[in-house]
């Protein structure tokens, strides 16, 4: 009797892509009339991490609300540091993430270059997604938890500023922990960030709406609550999809309390 044929291993990352077809080249002005522009030097580069990413993180993105209708309020009422800088929801969302990250440290932990091994961080730094001019960069905000919302603001405020006049250096976008990509201010309902490697999952955020809910003391009435679509995309050879709603739960809870955060 022949002996079974062992199974045929699978083709490594870089044999499958090998594989595919190689994308068209076509003169699209045979079809009217075009105009050509170069691609920014960051619009570049971060494509080339973006595509590395995506093709190679097996992503899942969790969606969920959070009841921010208290929080808006503090944040109404809150002192800025000063005059040139606001409170926005932001801040508030930083300290949220950094409880959540507390709770479940598989979020706050990256796969080391093999594979075999799962580094939990001890410190808590967070990358915030800005639009620029030139491009997508994400300056990294360190030691989030030992420090207050004014503080975070001032901090956003410059570093949001210096990476849309001069831009960053690589120092100011490294050493993330968790990344943070919010569209409140454009719009949008819900969107897939993509993770930012060696991170294992980044929250997206959307413009905040209106929505009726029962009273919680009188269900026969209705009232109007101000929510926070959450977007979180996570590493699924990390993180599985209980504790994605878990972190997002925990998130929602800490947001819906904000007087823990301020």
């Amino acid at each position: 009797m022949s002996t079974p044929a062992a199974p045929a291993s699978p083709p490594t990352l870089t044999e499958a892509l090998a594989s595919l077809p190689p994308l068209p080249s076509i003169d699209f002005s045979l079809f009217g009339e075009v105009e050509s522009k170069p691609v920014t030097r960051i619009k570049r580069f971060t494509a080339a991490f973006l595509a590395r990413n995506w093709v190679t993180i097996p992503h899942v993105t969790h969606q969920d609300e959070a009841d921010i209708t208290a929080l808006e309020a503090l944040r109404r009422n809150h002192v800025a540091p000063s005059p040139d800088v606001k409170i926005t929801v932001l801040p508030f969302l930083m300290k949220a993430v950094v409880k959540a990250l507390a709770q479940y440290p598989q979020f706050n932990a990256s796969l080391d270059a093999t594979g075999a091994n799962l580094v939990f961080k001890k410190y808590f730094h967070i990358g915030i997604a800005v639009d620029t001019p030139r491009g997508l960069l994400v300056p990294v905000i360190r030691n989030v938890d030992r420090k207050s919302i004014a503080e975070l603001s001032a901090e956003l405020a410059a570093i949001s500023r210096k990476a849309r006049e001069k831009g960053l250096s690589m120092d100011e976008m490294s050493g993330g922990c968790f990344s943070i990509s919010s569209l409140g201010g454009i719009g949008g309902t819900a969107f897939t960030p993509i993770i930012n490697a060696p991170e294992v999952a980044i929250l997206g955020v959307c413009r905040s709406f209106q929505k009726p809910m029962p009273n919680r003391d009188d269900p026969q009435r209705i009232d109007w609550r101000t929510m926070l679509p959450l977007s979180l995309s996570y590493d699924h050879r990390v993180i599985d999809g209980a504790d994605a709603a878990r972190f997002c739960a925990s998130l929602a809870a800490s947001l819906a309390e904000p007087e823990s955060l301020a």
